[in-house]
């Protein structure tokens, strides 16, 4: 029987302490472009601290630390783990994979992926470095002028094998617009559907994007424990108060919304 696939951004947030291979609970698994993410890790690695903080409009801090990170990738010594259990921006704040039983994880891990500047197309379960590499930054390669370019069509066709071998007919978009332009959605041949959430406050419905990438992890994580297979069972997500507004949306869109939580936000992204 046909059921849902869906589609995450990366975390520029990572913690690694905890989340290495050795001390995760599930068998582990192995992302599936090394040979592009080792290309881009060696153009990388080439730039200093300076043109890293250009490139990415980061903070010197923040160019200073990446900068050591492209030195160590590959290394023996350098830190790994699961990509979900690494993730800690909003988005998996919500979705907490390292709280999933082995069923839920299961079901992700054939179901769910995470769109990557460096990795491609990353598995819950694949085991990452440390880095920082948007999918908008404009690194030049010989593909062309982006990541977009270096990508290509293969992020497309991967997705579409994956969604296949899952006998998922209906991709749910719960990535950033940065990230699901990397994958091409608009060539998949098959149904997608975007979701947006919001906060109702003083009779208005807004779009606050902390509270919207929790939503889309909250989202991830209840299909995980519920396996929902088509729109009508998607529509019963009610995780943190958020309810379908059928008359919102559309074929191609779905709408959940919920009052304005009133205490203030308590997490960094």
């Amino acid at each position: 029987m046909p059921g849902l696939f869906t589609i995450l951004s990366p975390a520029k947030s990572l913690e690694m302490d905890g989340a290495d291979e050795a001390a995760c609970r599930f068998e582990t698994s192995r992302p599936r472009f090394s040979t592009r993410t080792r290309a881009l890790a060696a153009e990388l690695r080439e730039r200093s601290p300076r043109s890293l903080e250009s490139l990415m409009s980061i903070s010197t801090k923040l160019a200073d630390l990446n900068a050591q990170r492209w030195q160590e990738f590959g290394s023996r010594s350098n830190p790994r783990g699961a990509a979900a259990m690494c993730f800690r921006g909003d988005v998996y704040q919500g979705f907490e994979a390292w709280t999933m039983n082995k069923r839920a994880l299961g079901w992700a891990q054939d179901h769910v992926r995470i769109l990557s500047g460096l990795y491609g197309l990353l598995r819950p379960l694949d085991v990452i470095q440390p880095y920082r590499l948007e999918m908008g930054t404009r690194l030049p390669t010989d593909a062309g002028k982006d990541l977009y370019a270096f990508w290509g069509e293969e992020l497309n066709r991967t997705l579409k094998k994956d969604m296949k071998a899952a006998k998922a007919d209906t991709l749910v978009n719960l990535a950033s617009d940065e990230y699901s332009k990397a994958a091409r959605l608009g060539e998949m041949g098959l149904p997608v559907l975007d979701v947006k959430f919001l906060q109702k406050d003083g009779g208005k419905s807004k779009f606050i994007s902390f509270f919207a990438k929790r939503a889309r992890g909250l989202m991830a994580r209840w299909m995980a424990d519920n396996r929902p297979r088509n729109v009508a069972d998607l529509s019963q997500f009610d995780l943190e108060g958020y309810r379908f507004q059928v008359k919102e949306g559309n074929d191609r869109l779905l709408v959940f919304s919920r009052p304005r939580p009133a205490s203030a936000r308590t997490k960094a992204s």
